[in-house]
């Protein structure tokens, strides 16, 4: 989780040196991505109560994928 944040704030961080009137998304952007690791962080140190291991790290999975093609197709519509 941690890797896939950095590898998605490098992109924004190369985005905005290409893409210097952006710089505001692309800062919200950024954002959105740290609110996402604290998130998934603290989900993955903390599972929900009463729900199966695999049910409960197939679902976090589930949402760091979502999470991460929107952050993908927002950067993409930068372009």
């Amino acid at each position: 989780m941690n890797n896939l944040c950095g590898v998605l704030l490098a992109e924004c961080i190369a985005n905005r040196h290409y893409s210097p009137s952006q710089a505001d998304d692309i800062e919200n952007i950024m954002l959105t991505i740290a609110c996402m690791q604290d998130d998934l962080v603290c989900r993955i140190s903390h599972p929900e109560p009463g729900m199966k291991a695999g049910a409960f790290f197939r679902h976090l999975n589930d949402d760091m994928r979502k999470q991460t093609n929107d952050i993908v197709d927002q950067l993409a519509q930068l372009s």
